[in-house]
């Protein structure tokens, strides 16, 4: 098994960007997930809601501070953007804790599974996508460990979808046909909650084992809830 793609999503909810080597720290990809939406109250606001961020695409830039479509986040053309998708009093906030994960700070997907499911694996918004998994062997992974050069990844539990998978990253047009089939043919389940126990460099291309035992056993964490 392989690491076939990197996805890193400096901005929560909108698209991400596509990468080939990143560094892995206690709290999943490094820049990721960094910058989320806020409306007037201070609520998180996401594209379950406003579809219309996956339209838009997050980035770092060089200095390690997220863009938007080329702007830096913090900037009036992108404020512009936020409030007009969410309305008056909505703006993007930086915030880099635990709770800016919906639920583990990794999300690893399988070509196997990927390939069952049918659709646009962006639909699935993974960080990791690994090569050469025959079938839905993902559903037997959680409690084991990925281990990938020095890094180690705990496989926590299956990911409950939700609905965003039901639009289309690059239209945004809903069907909510995709969500339901989720649901009929995979329990409502496709990829893995995923933790970092060891980090450190990941690629593309570099080679992944699957592994099972105390290590895995023992750095077990519960899942961390943030909406």
């Amino acid at each position: 098994m392989k690491i076939a793609e990197i996805w890193r999503y400096p901005v929560k909810t909108m698209a991400g960007e596509k990468l080939q080597r990143v560094r892995l720290g206690p709290l999943g990809i490094e820049g990721d997930r960094i910058v989320h939406v806020e409306d007037a109250l201070g609520q998180v606001i996401t594209s379950r809601s406003h579809p219309r961020f996956l339209g838009h695409k997050g980035a770092l830039g060089l200095d390690g501070e997220p863009l938007v479509d080329g702007w830096p986040w913090n900037s009036p053309e992108v404020a512009a953007k936020v409030v007009d998708i969410v309305g008056p009093g909505a703006k993007l906030v930086r915030y880099d804790g635990v709770e800016r994960f919906d639920v583990l700070p990794l999300l690893v997907a399988t070509d196997g599974a990927i390939a069952a499911f049918g659709q646009d694996h962006r639909r699935l918004r993974p960080n990791i996508v690994i090569s050469g998994v025959d079938g839905l062997a993902e559903r037997e992974w959680p409690g084991a460990c990925l281990r990938i050069g020095k890094v180690l990844i705990g496989a926590q539990d299956l990911r409950q979808r939700c609905i965003m998978t039901a639009y289309d990253p690059d239209t945004q047009v809903r069907d909510k046909g995709i969500t339901r089939d989720i649901y009929r043919r995979f329990d409502g389940k496709l990829a893995l909650n995923c933790f970092v126990i060891e980090g450190g460099e990941l690629a593309v291309g570099d080679e992944v084992q699957l592994a099972r035992g105390r290590a895995c056993a023992e750095s077990a964490v519960p899942a961390v809830v943030a909406e």
